[in-house]
């Protein structure tokens, strides 16, 4: 009986940071392929010297459209879903080729532990970070939002042992990029859905965030880049409804 394939899929722009680290790490997969967006750096080249297969897709749907994008383009029995600054440690990569061996369910939970800055966050909600990502094809798909996307599927996810590194602010100008461009995506997706948001709302909303993060996660536990963890969420959030504000603006304009 030949043994079941995996496949790796992941979504690039301008990932060559971390590119190289993530894709050693994945030595065991048969098969990987990236879907890139654009990216004006190394990445591509990065990929393809790693034996990658690259397909450049230069629009931008959103998260998880991209990423089901990757997944339709794999033909393997078993899929792993990761993000260029995710890195499989040697536990989990072992427990991925044990598991897809001799499966006991379809789709697999990881458990992800991510850095901030350079610190590895343990509280604020950011861990435990368990995370469906692993499965056989066809038993799982992204839901179509354009940011925080999430695996769809219907049976219950298994665990597996072993850590997923996610190094995911390497420094406070990447913090800041994606403050800038989740709180967009997050404001467009509301957006589309409807909803409507006021100075009142984001004042209250990124309020409520830095609370939640620092004092009901516990988030002073990790000190320093526990404090900054919260102040991002927060920016984050009140940016996010404060441009809902202006879209709905717009859009009022429009009907004019």
């Amino acid at each position: 009986m030949n043994s079941p394939t995996l496949g790796v899929a992941l979504i690039t722009k301008n990932a060559a940071v971390r590119l190289a680290q993530c894709l050693d790490a994945l030595d065991f997969a048969d098969e990987i392929v990236v879907v890139d967006s654009g990216s004006t750096d190394a990445t591509r080249a990065i990929a393809r010297a790693h034996g990658a297969r690259v397909i450049e897709r230069p629009d931008w749907p959103g998260f998880g459209p991209q990423k089901n994008r990757a997944l339709e383009a794999l033909a393997t029995d078993w899929i792993l879903s990761i993000d260029a600054d995710e890195v499989v440690s040697p536990e989990l990569a072992a427990s991925i080729r044990a598991t897809i061996a001799a499966p006991l369910a379809d789709v697999y939970a990881i458990d992800r532990l991510s850095s901030f800055c350079g610190a590895w966050i343990r509280h604020g909600g950011w861990y435990p970070d368990w995370i469906p990502r692993l499965f056989k094809r066809g038993a799982a798909r992204f839901s179509d939002d354009l940011v925080h996307e999430r695996l769809v599927f219907e049976a219950p996810a298994r665990r597996l042992s072993g850590k997923l590194l996610h190094y995911s602010y390497e420094d406070l100008d990447a913090v800041l990029r994606k403050l800038d461009a989740y709180s967009s995506a997050g404001a467009r997706q509301r957006a589309a859905a409807g909803k409507r948001a006021g100075l009142g709302t984001a004042l209250a909303r990124g309020a409520w965030a830095f609370v939640r993060t620092w004092v009901l996660r516990a988030g002073f536990l990790d000190g320093r880049a526990g404090f900054m963890i919260a102040v991002f969420n927060a920016e984050t959030v009140y940016y996010r409804f404060l441009k809902l504000a202006q879209y709905a603006g717009q859009d009022k304009r429009q009907d004019r």
